[in-house]
C-alpha cells in the first residue's frame, strides 16, 4: 500500500532530539504559522538573503504544504530537513549553502 512518502518529495525529517538542537542553534526564527504558500516561501528566500553561509533558517508553519514547496522555492541556496511534531505543527530548517 501507498504511503504519503510515496507521493511527495519532502526533504529528510529530524528525530525530536536533533530538532530541538538545532531550533537553539538558529540565526533566525521565522513564524509562518497561520500562512499559506506562497507566503512562507517569499519570507524564506527574503531571511536567506540575510544571513551567511552555514547560518540557519527555521520556519515554523502548521501548513503541510509548505513542508516541500518551501525547500523547493529555496532550491540550491540551503539544505532542508523538516520536523513535525506530532500535533499538527511543523519546522523546517534551512542551512544556507555558500
Amino acid at each position: 500500500m501507498p504511503s504519503i512518502d510515496d507521493v511527495t518529495n519532502t526533504p529528510d525529517e529530524l528525530t525530536d532530539d536533533d530538532a530541538e538542537a538545532l531550533l537553539e542553534e538558529a540565526d533566525l526564527v521565522q513564524d509562518m504559522t497561520g500562512e499559506v504558500c506562497p507566503y512562507p516561501q517569499v519570507e524564506a528566500k527574503k531571511g536567506l538573503q540575510e544571513l551567511e553561509a552555514g547560518e540557519l533558517l527555521v520556519q515554523e508553519t502548521d501548513h503541510v504544504p509548505c513542508t516541500e514547496n518551501v525547500p523547493r522555492a529555496v532550491g540550491d541556496d540551503a539544505e532542508a530537513q523538516v520536523w513535525r511534531s506530532g500535533d499538527a505543527t511543523y519546522r523546517i530548517y534551512l542551512r544556507k549553502r555558500a
